[in-house]
């Protein structure tokens, strides 16, 4: 199969809508944008809650209102909404992004209701703590390091690519009748915590 990237900034409309109308009808939409802002409660800026939202959670919301209709009208999609397992569990500090996440778990099973029965899946993958730039800050503090380690029964940080099998069955065939899933892909972290 022939795919092609759209890389966009998706907490812009314009950005968004010039993305989608440059791109052939959408069959898959990844919804993969996230941001985070860490502060403590008392000192959290509201301009910093909205942001976060913003790309985490209301631009998911308006990209799959953007191209499910396509997808109803071809009568076969796939939306993949990357979550987190902070979409499960809560942690100091982030509270707009866990919100986000919470939000987006929520959205993927509300919209997996609707599109179902057209023959659209949606379902979310929810990453534990993968080696990537957006964790770089988390993998340089050696406790954060540490506590991810000794936490995960895998007993280490999960590789970027380790994402993939789980994006592509999801978008595959082979995945046609999982719908409205939230697909925990974390080393065993949640499952031990």
């Amino acid at each position: 199969h022939d795919a092609t990237a759209l890389p966009f900034d998706a907490s812009v409309g314009p950005a968004r809508r010039a993305a989608i109308e440059t791109a052939d009808p959408v069959d898959i939409l990844v919804n993969n944008a996230g941001i985070i802002h860490r502060a403590p409660l008392a000192d959290f800026p509201e301009d910093k809650w909205r942001d976060v939202l913003d790309v985490n959670l209301t631009a998911p919301f308006l990209l799959a209102q953007l191209l499910a209709p396509g997808m109803v009208e071809r009568g076969w999609g796939r939306i993949i909404n990357i979550s987190s397992i902070m979409g499960q569990i809560g942690r100091a500090t982030i509270p707009a992004y866990v919100s986000s996440k919470h939000g987006l778990i929520g959205l993927t099973k509300t919209l997996a209701v609707e599109l179902g029965p057209h023959g659209v899946t949606v379902n979310a993958i929810n990453p534990g703590y993968f080696a990537t730039e957006f964790n770089a800050p988390l993998i340089a503090d050696p406790d954060f390091n540490s506590m991810v380690k000794t936490r995960t029964p895998l007993g280490r940080w999960g590789d970027p690519a380790e994402l993939a099998g789980a994006a592509v069955f999801l978008a595959s065939d082979a995945g046609g009748y999982v719908n409205g899933a939230a697909l925990t892909v974390d080393g065993g972290m949640t499952a031990s915590l």
